[in-house]
């Protein structure tokens, strides 16, 4: 028979007590969230659209919130310092990264990550979505993607696309194209969007995958001919999905996000997808998305993580298939 004395038990007693307070204290933090200021980290400079709509949603939660909410540009190495610095922080929900579809992309390219983006972050929401349009000048003679491909056949040297840069999401299109058309066209990277539109409406690029806020303003000098994702965009209705077209792992679309560093409690990160879905609903924050010919993001922090799990494997494919490797 084992005995207790009276101190054991009152240690114990004690030892309970202050477990069940640091437990309470623990889900009191967490049910408080946010008591103190907010940092979203952004991988890349300020003035980009990017910044823009990171520094919308930060002004709209600090009204919610009460607490200052900071976006902090921390750009170099395509993003990896700041994510790098998000990934190594503290797990309580004060440090926030807002990326993008780059994020699940490099893996396939880069040698040595400092991190790995499935298994060190924790997805929170979508906050936009965007698609990569095809196009071609609007002096070109290819009316239909259908016409383009027939008339790069019929040439012995079947020309070149560009794309805003090398491992971008322009690029893997391209190289998808490629692989299912067969056609031999050369890949021409760009330092962004604006020299290669340049480039377009100046007839020395033949062709050219571009995402749609930065086309739309030159849609009297380019034609559209096919757009990635499942959807037309409202703003081109009448433009043709590739998928529509036949064309397959053309279903993704380019998206922004928030993530946390893995390890957050879930709590906190349903707040902040919570909060986050409720500003993308503001019919301001609406307006201004459509204006940059984007649309609102949303959804929970469990449809998010499927949805770069999904994302990052079909990505996966193009890189390996296309060889395409980047060095840091």
């Amino acid at each position: 028979m084992i005995r207790f004395s009276r101190r054991s038990v009152h240690f114990a007693t004690l030892a309970l007590v202050i477990a069940g307070f640091c437990a309470s204290g623990s889900t009191f933090a967490q049910s408080t969230y946010p008591n103190k200021p907010v940092k979203i980290v952004l991988p890349y400079p300020a003035g980009g659209g990017s910044d823009a709509v990171a520094r919308m949603i930060a002004d709209k939660l600090q009204q919610a919130w009460g607490q200052p909410v900071v976006v902090d540009n921390k750009p170099g190495a395509s993003g990896i310092i700041g994510t790098q610095q998000v990934v190594r922080t503290a797990a309580d929900g004060y440090t926030l990264l807002y990326h993008n579809t780059v994020l699940i992309q490099q893996p396939s390219m880069m040698e040595k990550l400092p991190y790995d983006p499935l298994k060190d972050l924790q997805p929170v929401t979508v906050t936009l979505k965007t698609n990569n349009l095809f196009v071609v000048p609007a002096s070109s003679p290819a009316k239909t993607l259908k016409e383009f491909i027939d008339l790069a056949r019929s040439q012995t040297a079947q020309g070149s696309y560009g794309s805003y840069g090398i491992g971008s999401a322009a690029h893997l299109n391209g190289e998808l194209f490629k692989q299912q058309t067969g056609l031999d066209l050369t890949h021409v990277a760009f330092q962004g969007s604006a020299p290669m539109i340049t480039n377009l409406i100046g007839n020395q690029l033949p062709s050219a995958f571009i995402d749609i806020p930065s086309a739309l303003p030159h849609m009297k000098n380019l034609r559209p001919l096919a757009v990635a994702g499942t959807q037309r965009p409202p703003e081109l209705s009448n433009v043709p999905t590739f998928t529509e077209l036949g064309y397959k792992s053309f279903e993704p679309m380019g998206w922004h996000g928030l993530f946390l560093p893995a390890g957050t409690p879930s709590t906190i990160a349903q707040k902040i997808s919570k909060d986050v879905n409720a500003v993308l609903q503001m019919p301001d924050v609406q307006a201004r998305l459509k204006a940059m010919g984007v649309a609102p993001g949303g959804g929970t922090p469990e449809e998010f993580a499927q949805v770069i799990k999904t994302d990052a494997a079909i990505y996966a494919d193009i890189t390996k298939a296309a060889n395409i490797r980047i060095t840091q």
